[in-house]
């Protein structure tokens, strides 16, 4: 049983050290990346990355607090949907209507790594592989499509 000090300090540990993995990395157009705290450059459209103790993931959240033009960006993302998959090579679980942890209506678009503890250190390797990858794909795409969202 872990304490929440040492919960955070795990996290935090875990966060630094897929940070400085990252740094390195550039994007796909050849710049420097704030990969942790990746902007999308589009008001409402987030990039986000997480792990718990029982999964990772890699999701797009769309926040538009007026549902016209949440679900109309939602459905640019389901025209494009071949294009990301083909860009990333893997399946996205699509959510038009889920609520985040306050209860806010929210679009997602996100695939999940199961069964990874980020409290395990010897998860560690699997979770950075899966991020990294994921984040990189993610990245390609936005950089193809991001003009017709602006």
């Amino acid at each position: 049983m872990y304490t929440k000090q040492q919960v955070s300090k795990q996290r935090q540990k875990f966060w630094t050290l897929f940070g400085l993995y990252m740094k390195p990395v550039p994007g796909a157009n050849g710049e420097s990346v704030n990969w942790l705290n990746y902007k999308t450059g589009i008001r409402h459209i987030f990039f986000r990355t997480d792990v718990g103790r029982q999964q990772a993931f890699i999701r797009i959240e769309l926040r538009h607090p007026q549902v016209a033009q949440r679900m109309q960006c939602y459905q640019q993302f389901v025209a494009l949907k071949k294009l990301l998959e083909n860009t990333s090579g893997n399946e996205w679980h699509w959510q038009p209507n889920a609520t985040d942890e306050s209860g806010q209506a929210i679009n997602l678009i996100s695939q999940n790594l199961n069964g990874v503890n980020v409290l395990n250190e010897a998860d560690w390797p699997a979770i950075i592989s899966f991020l990294k990858v994921r984040m990189l794909q993610l990245d390609a795409f936005w950089e193809l499509v991001k003009a017709g969202f602006g």
